[in-house]
C-alpha cells in the first residue's frame, strides 16, 4: 500500500519477559507497506498531528466498511465490527483477548473474528516505528503488531491499544498506566490492557447512535 496510504505510528506499550515469537512468523513484508511517518523510537512517544489525523483516518475508514450493516439495519443499536488475523498468527491470543476486553467494556459496537475479509485486518511483521493502526485510504484499515516491540513491552496492551484506533480513540501518551490509549508513555513497567471509565464512555458514545454518530464523530 505504498500507493498514497494514510498511516500512522502509532506507538504501543508491550511487556518484558514475553516469550520470543517463532522465528518462521510471517515478515514483515507480507503487510500492506506504510511510508515512513515518524521514526518509531521505544522512549519517545510524543506523538503528532499528523498522527492524530491518521488516528481519525482510520477510525472513518473502518466506519465507512460496516455502513452497509447500518444501511440494512437502520434501528440496531450495536455495530459489529469484523477482524481477520490471517496475517497475524503469532499474535492471536492477544488478538482474541483484546476483543474480549473491548467487547467487556463497551455496548454500542462489538467485535468479532471473521474468516474471510473483514472491516479490518490486522498483520505482524518487523517495522522500526513499531506497531501501528493504518488505512489505506480506500475503505480498509489495519492494526500492525511488531515483533521487538511486543518483546519490550506487554503485548496484550499493545494489541487493545491499536484495537482503541479501531473503535475511535486517539493516542495519549502522556496519561497515566491506567489509561490504555497512553500507550508507551508509561514505560515498559506499564502492563494495563483495559480502557478506563473515561474511555469506555468514550467508545459508546461515539457508536450511540450506530454510524451516524460514528461518520459525524469522526470528522
Amino acid at each position: 500500500m505504498k500507493r498514497s496510504v494514510l498511516s500512522a505510528a502509532l506507538g504501543l506499550a508491550l511487556a518484558a519477559g514475553l516469550a520470543t515469537l517463532p522465528a518462521a512468523a510471517v515478515a514483515a513484508s507480507a503487510a500492506p507497506a506504510a511510508p515512513a511517518v515518524q521514526g518509531y523510537t521505544p522512549a519517545t512517544y510524543a506523538g503528532s498531528a499528523a498522527e492524530a489525523a491518521n488516528n481519525r483516518a482510520f477510525f472513518r475508514a473502518v466506519v465507512a466498511s460496516v455502513e452497509a450493516k447500518r444501511a440494512a439495519n437502520p434501528w440496531l443499536r450495536t455495530v459489529t465490527v469484523t477482524y481477520d488475523t490471517a496475517n497475524a498468527p503469532s499474535f492471536a491470543d492477544q488478538i482474541a483477548g483484546a476483543a474480549r476486553i473491548w467487547n467487556g467494556s463497551v455496548r454500542n459496537v462489538q467485535l468479532q473474528e471473521t474468516g474471510g475479509n473483514g472491516d479490518f485486518s490486522y498483520y505482524e511483521g518487523s517495522d522500526s516505528r513499531g506497531s501501528y493502526a493504518s488505512t489505506d485510504g480506500h475503505g480498509h484499515g489495519y492494526v500492525f503488531l511488531d515483533y521487538q516491540q511486543n518483546q519490550e513491552y506487554d503485548s496484550l496492551r499493545v494489541t487493545a491499544h491499536e484495537t482503541g484506533h479501531v473503535l475511535g480513540l486517539p493516542d495519549d501518551y502522556s496519561g497515566p498506566c491506567s489509561e490504555l490509549m497512553s500507550g508507551g508513555g508509561p514505560g515498559p513497567s506499564c502492563t494495563n490492557p483495559y480502557p478506563d471509565g473515561n474511555e469506555r464512555s468514550q467508545v459508546d458514545d461515539l457508536w450511540a447512535n450506530g454510524l451516524a454518530a460514528a461518520n459525524k464523530a469522526a470528522r
